[in-house]
């Protein structure tokens, strides 16, 4: 997974460097450093983004685990199952 969200990421970056030197009317490539800039920031967002699912899935499993063991306390006796 993380190979994949660099790949996505990497032109994303591109892309909106490019998208933002046409926005200003400048030369797409004016300076070539920025783009690797931009591709860099980009693969690194995907990257935390796709961190930062993984982890509020792993939060929102441990949450709901938790909530149907109070709702299990709640309606059921321990010796009355």
């Amino acid at each position: 997974m993380p190979a994949s969200a660099t790949f996505i990421g990497a032109p994303l970056g591109l892309g909106t460097q490019m998208y933002s030197n046409a926005l200003r009317k400048l030369p797409l490539t004016r300076h070539p450093w920025e783009h690797l800039l931009g591709m860099g920031l980009g693969a690194i967002f995907t990257n935390q983004l796709v961190k930062w699912d993984a982890q509020l899935q792993v939060d929102l499993d441990n949450m709901l685990e938790k909530a149907k063991a109070a709702n299990e306390r709640r309606y059921f006796v321990d010796g009355e199952d």
